[in-house]
């Protein structure tokens, strides 16, 4: 098994903090977030590990350079989003994978439980996300996402919700992508008509949750990988403030 963590982005909403460094390498608790990241990688045992940088690509590769990664780069991480930053590593996938945002902590149980899953396509859905909002804003409904499942499967996420009612979980920013699979994942991909909108953003900064219901929609089904807490983001400077939720067993 292989993980990718996407560690290109400028992180535009964490500045002054991310002037001289990548979004990943900002300190929650003195601590830099990739550092919780790759420690709940190595506790998981997990070894296979590649890191697409781009934004203060040197300085992060300076920082890990005793790690034992493999670094790919987004030359156009200024200009893309997180779905082109990802098959940048295509290379790379050969191999059950996982996907990783890199500005999520994460506990080893959630980790264990995504790597843990038989499914072709796997996503990690908080049930309690609710709880992480309210720390984060005051009204969590102006910021979520809808996440709608039906039959086991994940029919709807990453649209504008309504109410409540349309949010049955939210998705963190972890995906699991069987082997069986991932080759149609890539082909899928390159097949995309490149002039067309995606959820009116064009081709190069199509949304991670706009190509997931794409998957949903034309190859596979997609399966919740539920959680009850155990993580939390770091986005913007308010975020420094969140604690993280005890996830229950």
């Amino acid at each position: 098994m292989k993980i990718i963590i996407l560690a290109a982005g400028q992180g535009t909403r964490l500045r002054p903090l991310t002037n001289d460094r990548p979004k990943c390498m900002v300190e929650y608790n003195q601590k830099p977030i990739i550092d919780y990241i790759l420690s709940t990688i190595q506790e998981c045992d997990l070894k296979d590990i590649a890191l697409i940088n781009g934004y203060k690509k040197d300085v992060l590769e300076e920082y890990l350079k005793e790690k034992e990664l493999i670094f790919f780069t987004n030359d156009n991480f200024d200009k893309t989003n997180m779905v082109s930053t990802l098959f940048c590593a295509k290379d790379f996938m050969d191999d059950d994978l996982i996907i990783s945002y890199a500005d999520i902590i994460y506990k080893k149980e959630v980790l264990d439980k995504l790597i843990n899953s038989k499914n072709d396509f796997s996503v990690v859905v908080d049930r309690k996300w609710k709880k992480l909002w309210s720390q984060r804003m005051e009204n969590p409904l102006d910021d979520a996402e809808t996440l709608k499942i039906t039959n086991g499967n994940i029919k709807e996420l990453g649209k504008k919700p309504n109410s409540y009612q349309d949010i049955e979980g939210q998705y963190i920013g972890l995906i699991k992508i069987s082997k069986n699979l991932i080759h149609k994942v890539i082909k899928f991909y390159e097949r995309l008509d490149k002039t067309k909108l995606y959820d009116e953003k064009d081709f190069d900064n199509m949304y991670m949750t706009s190509f997931i219901q794409m998957i949903i929609d034309n190859l596979c089904d997609v399966k919740p990988v539920f959680i009850d807490g155990g993580w939390l983001e770091i986005d913007c400077i308010d975020d420094m403030n969140s604690i993280m939720i005890e996830e229950s067993r």
